[in-house]
C-alpha cells in the first residue's frame, strides 16, 4: 500500500498551546512542546477531532482546490450523500447535482448510488456465513486506522468491501471510458468529501494500491459557490438515481439498516468507537453481526468539513430520504460488480504504541513507564503538554521528556532546592562566613 499520508495539519502561527486537542485526540498522537502543538504523524489517524475542537482554528485538513478540476479534460464529481443536508429543504438533489455541474464539471454521479451497491454486496456477504463476527463497517477510514494502530486483534473483522466512494469513482469512470472513448489519463473524479480521512485515504488507500478518485474537495471550500447557484440558477437537470437507502448512509446507522437485520449496532464519535471496540475485544458483544463505526459525532453529517450543524443537516437530509423512497437499485445490477467490490490489498497491524522493538528492552521500558507513572499525581491536567500523567511517562521513557515538565513535580524539586538552600546557608564555612562576624563585632 502507499506510504501513509497525512491530511491534518498544524498552523502554527494560529496555534496558542492551549492543549484542548491533546485532551481529545484518540490515539495520544499530539503533544504540545514550547507553546505549540505537535503532531506525532505515525499515530494520527486523521479522524479531525482536533480539528474540530481547536477554538483558534489551528487544524488543518489538506485538500484540493476547486481549480484543479481544470488539470483534466473530462471532470467527474462525485458527492457524498453529507452535501445534501447542507442546504435549504427548498432544494431538491436535483437543484444540487445541477449547481455542482454548473460549477464546471461535466459529469455528476452519486455516491449514494454506490453506497445502495455496497449494501447489498455487504448483505450477500453476511448471508453466506463466512465473515468474523461482528463485522466491523470498513466505510470509515478513521476507524479502520484506529484500528490498525490499537485493536491489532480486531482487522480480521472488518468488511473487506471498498468504500462507496471508491465504487463510485470506478464505475462512472468505466461509463465514461465506454461512452466518450477517452484517455483514462484525461479523466479527473473527484470525490466531496465532509472529512479529512477521506482525502488521507484517497492519497493513500489501504485496501488497493492506487485509489480510483483523482482528488479530494471539501464541502466546505465549494459551499459558498454552490449555495450561489442554487439561489441564482434557472435551470434543472435530472441527474438524481440514488435510492433512499443510500442517502440515508450520511445518517449514524444508515448503513446497518439496508442489511435487513436487527443485530447490528451502530455508533459515532469516536471516542464512543472505542468503547465499542474494546467491548469487542472483551467478547461482550456475542449477539450483535454487524457493527457501523462512524469517527465523526452525527455520523459524516458531523464531518469537521461540512458547513451545517449535524442535528440540523440530519432534519434537511430526512427530505431528501422521504423523496427516494421509490427509488432504489435495480434487479440484477449489483452481480457482475459484487467480485470487483472485495479489497485486493490487505491492512497490517502498524505497532505505533509499541515502545521498542526489542521485547526485553520494552519490557525494561514498560517497568520504568509505571515507576515514573505511580510517581505522578494522576490529575491528568495536560499543563505539562502530555494528554495524560502515563502519556508523559511514556515521553520520558522515550527520551522525548522530563519529569520536571509536570508542574507538580517541578514544583516539588523547586521546593527541595530552596530548603537544600537554606540548609547550606547554615552550614556556611567559616572563611565565607566571616562577613557576618565582622557585622556582629561591630553592632558590639
Amino acid at each position: 500500500m502507499g506510504t501513509y499520508f497525512h491530511s491534518v495539519t498544524l498552523n502554527e502561527e494560529k496555534c496558542r498551546g492551549c492543549t484542548n486537542c491533546i485532551k481529545r485526540c484518540p490515539t495520544e498522537a499530539i503533544r504540545v512542546r514550547k507553546s505549540k502543538a505537535r503532531i506525532i504523524n505515525e499515530r494520527c489517524i486523521d479522524c479531525g477531532e482536533c480539528i474540530r475542537i481547536c477554538p483558534y482554528h489551528a487544524k488543518n485538513a489538506i485538500t484540493d482546490k476547486l481549480e484543479t478540476i481544470n488539470s483534466y479534460k473530462y471532470k467527474v464529481v462525485i458527492p457524498a450523500p453529507s452535501l445534501y443536508g447542507q442546504f435549504k429543504t427548498m432544494y431538491t438533489r436535483n437543484h444540487i447535482l445541477t449547481a455542482l455541474k454548473q460549477l464546471g464539471f461535466d459529469e455528476v454521479f452519486e455516491v449514494a448510488r454506490a453506497a445502495e451497491i455496497v449494501s447489498d454486496a455487504t448483505r450477500k456477504l453476511i448471508g453466506k456465513g463466512e465473515l468474523k463476527k461482528p463485522v466491523i463497517s470498513s466505510a470509515c477510514p478513521a476507524v479502520v486506522r484506529l484500528i490498525q494502530v490499537r485493536y491489532p486483534n480486531l482487522i480480521d473483522n472488518i468488511l473487506k468491501l471498498e468504500s462507496p466512494m471508491e465504487v463510485a469513482a470506478k464505475i462512472v469512470k468505466n461509463k465514461v471510458l465506454h461512452e466518450k472513448k477517452l484517455d483514462p489519463a484525461d479523466i479527473g473524479v473527484f470525490f466531496l468529501t465532509p472529512c479529512a480521512a477521506k482525502a488521507t485515504s484517497v492519497k493513500a488507500p489501504y485496501e488497493m494500491e492506487k485509489s480510483n478518485v483523482d482528488g479530494v474537495i471539501s464541502i466546505k471550500d465549494i459551499y459558498l459557490k454552490l449555495l450561489y447557484l442554487l439561489e441564482h440558477g434557472t435551470s434543472t437537470e435530472q441527474l438524481e438515481t440514488a435510492g433512499f437507502e443510500g442517502i440515508r448512509w450520511a445518517n449514524p446507522g444508515g448503513e446497518s439498516l439496508a442489511l435487513n437485520t436487527e443485530k447490528f449496532l451502530a455508533v459515532d464519535g469516536i471516542h464512543n468507537v472505542i468503547t465499542i471496540l474494546e467491548e469487542i475485544e472483551n467478547d461482550k458483544l456475542e449477539d450483535v453481526e454487524f457493527i457501523e463505526a462512524l469517527a465523526c459525532s452525527g455520523g459524516c453529517l458531523g464531518g469537521p468539513l461540512t458547513v451545517e450543524n449535524a442535528y440540523v443537516a440530519k432534519t434537511k437530509l430526512k427530505k431528501h430520504i422521504d423523496q427516494a423512497k421509490q427509488k432504489g437499485i435495480e434487479v440484477g445490477q449489483t452481480d457482475k460488480l459484487d467480485d470487483d467490490l472485495v479489497w485486493t490489498g490487505n491492512i497490517e497491524y502498524k505497532p505505533v504504541m509499541k515502545l521498542d522493538s526489542d521485547f526485553a528492552k520494552a519490557m525494561k521500558m514498560l517497568e520504568d513507564l509505571e515507576s515514573i507513572n505511580n510517581i505522578l499525581p494522576g490529575l491528568d491536567c495536560g499543563a505539562c503538554g502530555a494528554p495524560s500523567c502515563r502519556a508523559l511517562a511514556e515521553d520520558i521513557v522515550r527520551g522525548i521528556a522530563n519529569e520536571t515538565d509536570c508542574i507538580f513535580k517541578l514544583r516539588e524539586k523547586v521546593r527541595d532546592l530552596a530548603s537544600q538552600m537554606i540548609e547550606l546557608e547554615a552550614k556556611m564555612p567559616p572563611v565565607l562566613d566571616r562577613e557576618n562576624d565582622d557585622k556582629q563585632e561591630q553592632e558590639s
